[in-house]
């Protein structure tokens, strides 16, 4: 008898996360604050480089 594809799948789903090796709290923790902070640190470098390219433009315009 065959089985239905939707069971088998589910089946070999659940199998695969069995054998998953999940991260601790602390590590995804650790992980996730490195990113935050990398994110902040390159929102913040190209705030500074907008800012600056739209000054340098502004000066431009206004040299008639």
């Amino acid at each position: 008898m065959k089985r239905n594809p939707i069971t088998s799948f589910l089946k070999e789903s659940f199998g695969e996360l069995k054998k998953v090796v999940w991260p601790k709290r602390s590590e995804v923790i650790k992980k996730t604050l490195i990113v935050i902070i990398s994110m902040i640190v390159i929102a913040a470098l190209i705030g500074a480089l907008d800012y600056g390219l739209s000054a340098g433009i502004e000066v431009l315009i206004n040299l008639k």
